[in-house]
Formats: structure tokens, sequence, C-alpha cells
């Protein structure tokens, strides 16, 4: 028995949930052909073995063939889907978690040109931003037609053994509809009074009541209140929430505060790194106490403390904390265990997102196990023999080898040059939008102390202090350095963006910064530049800029620098750099050929990736039984490295992260995590 309200039981109609805590619906884009397979099953799985007591599958489950996946969603309106859920809800279930999904009609917010190209849909013809489609303006035919394939997609889950659905009802299909601006229809769907406005609404649910019964659970996670001019208002929402009340269909609701047709307004619902945390929490409170009905709620709920205050005030029945789970799928059993303080937190880098909405798969930055629940271990297995592992470098890529070595049982010491952990991450959080970032390597290095890792700071290891140690394993993890090759001479007149971040070189007042890499270190850098009233230009060779930062991460970035009037250009690259009396001369020209600018300023900082920081493990590589050789086919199934190609080698050599080549955090752990869990 336990006093925690996190850990109490809700009753959902017939439906005993056993703790508070869900998985809101969301859509790591697995499914293959659109169906469910082994990959997103395990995924699903893990966190039910991890004790969630609600896992809310893919978010935005088509019912429709004219709703083609805007980011490789679920097809519900296939038959062939129905053994691939019954597989995943079994396996949940045999650790008593419930499982539902999320049924929509996209509308507006996909595109016509995927799937079987056919016009995407609304009630009116406005242009949804995000996907540039211009929708065809439904008929009455449509209308039928869908309401019947909402039917038919719910009776398929029913099949499939399912505790219950959800219906989604914001930036959608659905509550284009209940909006005074999207809704352009006339005749009894048109955007009039409330009635009018919500028939659709309540004649999906009827025929979805007609054809389950009232014992199977129906619920909407809708918006009530757009928060934008002419959209859905406060007023609107309370009153909509009263009539899915009443009308007796409806056994939970799942509060949405927002809109969700730009990237800023995505970003606004679902909030990133370096924006405030649980800004809807309120609200959704609000909402439950006008409706009283069961209410659910997730967006940026990433802490437990904050998930505990929402059940203990009432301001929710169920508190999602999704990515939460993606970081770290044991949230339950660790607080079950008295482990909270280990639980891996998500710093809201939102790697997770970002790449759905670029067209990948979702993937965590703090933990490369996610997504890949088939390939490699949430709980690292110890190893047979023990082994003495010395890592150089304590970034994140370093921390991961120390964390991962250490689980394994073996005996693992690491130097470090500076005085503390981090390597990059640091810099990244001098910025403080991005200090979440420190996270990933406080709890790496938190976990790695609890388990007796040896570390050396300030300390600049060569071989001979690497090799005075009697290693079994040596793992290079010493990062790069900021490379600032201009084509045409003058890298000795650049700073780079580390310079900038690392206060090692003073902002000037008229600044080029020439971005390669695409990362967040030239925005960063832009905005420690611009807070100083200097002049900012940040210019890419690329179509657009900062594709590495993608979507929602950019918005806050962009609110920023857009308010210090930072300029951005693209086509055009850095040539060259001279002194010309007191200030640089730039020299521009483009990959499309035929044309040279020049510009004038005060500084030029690169952003350019890092060069490999590997003269170390070119020191040990003789000495090694492998020579610094990696056999990929074991790595990536899984297997112990066991490459022999010096018989006399007294070690084993691997360089992994940056000390490789210039990649992302993710990549850094990732290379960590499968070459270390096999030592």
């Amino acid at each position: 028995m336990t006093s925690d309200p996190l850990l109490q039981p809700f009753q959902l109609k017939h439906l005993t949930l056993k703790n508070r805590l869900m998985i809101t619906s969301h859509e790591p884009a697995y499914p293959e052909n659109g169906l469910p397979t082994d990959r997103y099953r395990a995924y699903h799985a893990e966190r039910a073995r991890g004790g969630v007591a609600l896992t809310m599958t893919a978010v935005s489950a088509v019912v429709s063939r004219d709703s083609p996946p805007a980011f490789n969603n679920i097809l519900a309106y296939r038959d062939e889907v129905v053994p691939h859920m019954k597989a995943l809800t079994d396996d949940c279930h045999e650790h008593g978690c419930a499982v539902m999904i999320q049924l929509t009609h996209l509308g507006w917010r996909t595109r016509w040109d995927r799937g079987d190209w056919l016009p995407s849909l609304a009630p009116g013809h406005t242009r949804e931003p995000a996907h540039r489609a211009y929708p065809k303006k439904l008929e009455d035919w449509d209308i039928a037609r869908i309401i019947e394939d909402y039917a038919d997609a719910a009776e398929r889950m029913q099949a499939a053994g399912l505790d219950g659905i959800e219906l989604e009802a914001y930036g959608h299909l659905m509550d284009a509809f209940w909006s005074p601006q999207l809704n352009q229809l006339d005749g009894p769907f048109g955007a009039g009074d409330h009635d009018s406005r919500l028939r659709f609404t309540m004649e999906v649910l009827t025929a979805i009541r007609d054809r389950l019964g009232d014992g199977f659970i129906v619920g909407i996670r809708y918006v009530a209140d757009e928060d934008k001019p002419g959209g859905i208002t406060q007023e609107d929402g309370i009153e909509i929430t009263k009539r899915l009340k009443s009308c007796g269909m409806v056994d939970f609701l799942n509060v949405i505060r927002g809109h969700v047709a730009t990237d800023a307004a995505l970003t606004d619902v679902i909030p990133v790194q370096g924006m405030r945390s649980n800004p809807h929490l309120d609200f959704a409170g609000e909402i439950r106490a006008a409706a009283q009905i069961p209410t659910f709620h997730a967006a940026k709920i990433q802490d437990v403390a904050t998930a505990r205050h929402a059940i203990s005030s009432g301001k929710l029945d169920m508190v999602g904390m999704t990515r939460a789970h993606i970081a770290e799928p044991h949230i339950v059993a660790k607080i079950m265990r008295g482990e909270e303080d280990r639980i891996r937190p998500c710093v809201g880098a939102n790697y997770c997102l970002d790449r759905i909405y670029q067209g990948g798969m979702a993937l965590c930055l703090h933990n490369p196990a996610t997504g890949r629940e088939t390939e490699q271990p949430h709980e690292i297995p110890r190893a047979e023999t023990r082994r003495r592992v010395v890592i150089i470098g304590a970034g994140p890529a370093g921390l991961e080898a120390a964390r991962v070595s250490a689980a394994r049982g073996h005996e693992v010491i690491v130097y470090e040059a500076a005085k503390d952990p981090g390597g990059q991450v640091r810099l990244t959080a001098q910025t403080d939008r991005r200090k979440e970032m420190i996270q990933l390597i406080q709890w790496r290095f938190e976990e790695c102390t609890r388990m007796g890792v040896t570390f050396h700071f300030n300390t600049f290891a060569d071989d001979r202090t690497v090799l005075a140690d009697d290693p079994d394993v040596i793992i290079v993890a010493t990062g790069g350095l900021p490379q600032v090759e201009v084509p045409g001479g003058g890298e000795d007149l650049v700073v780079s963006s580390w310079d900038i971040l690392s206060g090692d070189a003073q902002p000037g007042t008229n600044v080029l910064i020439y971005d390669e890499a695409g990362d967040f270190a030239a925005l960063q850098a832009a905005e420690k530049i611009a807070v100083t009233g200097a002049r900012v230009e940040i210019m890419t060779r690329d179509r657009s800029f900062a594709p590495e930062v993608m979507g929602m991460s950019l918005t806050p970035a962009m609110r920023e620098l857009q308010k210090r009037d930072v300029t951005f250009t693209v086509t055009w690259k850095l040539a060259a750099v001279e002194r010309e009396g007191n200030a640089l001369r730039a020299t521009i020209d483009s990959d499309y050929g035929g044309v040279t600018r020049h510009r004038q300023v005060d500084q030029v900082v690169m952003n350019h990736g890092t060069l490999p920081l590997d003269d170390l493990y070119f020191d040990l590589r003789p000495g090694s039984s492998n020579l610094g050789e990696v056999d990929y086919d074991a790595l990536i199934e899984g297997r112990p490295q066991e490459v022999t190609r010096n018989a006399d080698g007294a070690y084993r050599l691997y360089r992994i992260g940056d000390a490789v080549a210039s990649r992302n955090t993710h990549a850094a752990i990732y290379d960590a995590l499968r070459l270390c869990k096999a030592l």
C-alpha cells in the first residue's frame, strides 16, 4: 500500500488503471507499410514493463484512404492492422498496462501527393501552412463515407482487444467543423451554432456506439481553446466540453490548448527545451472542474513532482508523461523501488518529435535504446568476465561508455582534461534556453559515481598515462576541435562558434556567421552576439538555415533572433577572408556559380563542425590487438568485438563520438551503448 497520489488506481468505466501515469497518443513513426510491427510492439511493451498504467498508441491512426499519413502513421482503415494491434495489446496486458489508440481523419493536415494521391479534405478551402496543401471542400457523400470509416476503424480496434479508443479533434478534420475560421459549409454541418458545428462529431460518436455498444471506452483528445484570433475560444471550449459530456457517448476528455498549423504554434502546444514547463496544466484543471468528467492531459510534464501535483491537486485524473517515457520507460518501476532520483530525465531536446516531422522515426537524444528495443537494451546485462576499461574523455560519449561498462561489471577509469564532465554539452548549456541539456551529463555522471567509476579530472592523458593502468580495453572519446578552414584563405582571421560561446572571443559589432554545420551552435553564437546590440548575419550555402535543428526546436531560437533583427541569408557561401584596414573583407560566392559578392564586417564566425581530436588514438593504435578496427557487423548485431590484427597487442582499442567524425550527441551516445554493451 502507498499514499503516493501517482500510484493510486483510477476507475475508468469498467477499466481499472493501476496508477495515474499514462503515455498519451503519439506516433513514433515506427510502422512498416502502415502496420505496427515488431519495432512498434516492442517500444510499447517496454513501457508497459516499466509500469505505466495506460499506453495510448498512435497519434493520428488514419481511418480513411483520403487521409494519407503525414508521418508514417498507422493505417487503421486496413483489416491487416488487427493482428498486429492484438499482438501489441497482448504484450502490454501481460504487464497490467491498458492499451488504447487514437483515431482520426487528418483532414487538411496532410498532403495530396502522399498515399493514393487523393485530395486532402476540409469543411473549407483554407490552406494548412505546415503541409502546404489546399483541401477539397467536403461534400455530403464525403461526410457520410468518413463517418462509416470511423466506425469501421473503431470496430477493428475492438476486435484487436484494445481497451478503448480516443478520437482526435485538434488540428484535424473533426475540430475543423467546430472552427468558425475553417468551417465554410452550408447546411446542417455548417459553421452556424454549436449544434451544427458539432453535428459531425456527434454522428461519428453515434456510429461508433451503434457498432461497438456502450461498454467500449471512447474518449476525445480535443482543443478546448485554439488561442488564436477568430479560432475556437475558451468559451467555445467550455460549451463543447459540456456537450461532449452530456451526449453520454464520451468516457474521458484529453485536453489540448492551442493550434498546430505552423511549427511555432505546434511548439506552444508541445513546448520544447527552454520553454515553460506544464504551461496548460491549470487550463486543463479548469476544464475538469467545469465538466466533472475524467480528464487527461500532457504538455511538457517531464518531472515526477509536477505529475504528482497534477493528481494531488485534482487538476487531472490521469497525467501524461509521454516524452518523459521516451527518455525513461521505467518511470513507475523506479518510483516503486524508491529510485526516483535515478529516473533518466527528459531534457526537452525534442529530437523525438522533430525527427518525426522531418520524415524520420522517433529517437531520443538521451536514450539510444528507445525505438530500438528489438536491438538495444534499456537495462544493461552483466558481463561474464570483468575487465579494466580506460576511457579518455568525459563528454556524452565517454560518460555513456563509462556507464554501460560499469553496468556490465567492469572496472572503469575515466580521464578528462577539463575540471568537469560534459565536453561540448557544457558549451551548449551556456545558453540559458538550452541549460536543460546539462542533465544529459549530470545523470550519467551520477550513475557512474554510484557504480564506482574512477574519474581523473584536470588530467591531460597521454599514452603513458593510459597504459600505466594496464587496461584490457581503451576507449578514446576525446571529441573534436572546431573546423575553421576557409577555402580561399583567411582562417587565421576568423573565430569559431565555440570561441563565442566559451567567451574565448568577444563579440564584434558587425558580424558574419558562416554556418556549414547547420546545428545549434551557430544560432547560439548569433544570440550571444545579438544581445550586445551588434548587427548579425547568419549565412549558409544550404537552401534553408539550421537544417539540423529542425522545426519545433528552431521556434524559441527564431523568436529570440528575429526579435534581435538577425539577418538570415541562404544559398551563399564563404570563399575567403582578408584584412581590409581595421575591418575584414569577406568574399562570398555560390554553388550555383557565376556570382561573387563582398561583405565588410569586423568579425567572421565559423560554424563548420569539428575535426577529430585523435592524436592519442593513433599513438595507442600500434599496441592494440585490433589496431583500432571495429567489426561493424558485430557492432550492429550486438556481438562482442573479436577482431585481432596484432597478436602481440596488449589491449583492445576503440574510438567513439566526435573523435571519429563530427556528428551529434545522439550518435555519440549510441556509439557508446552498442559498443560497450557487448564488452
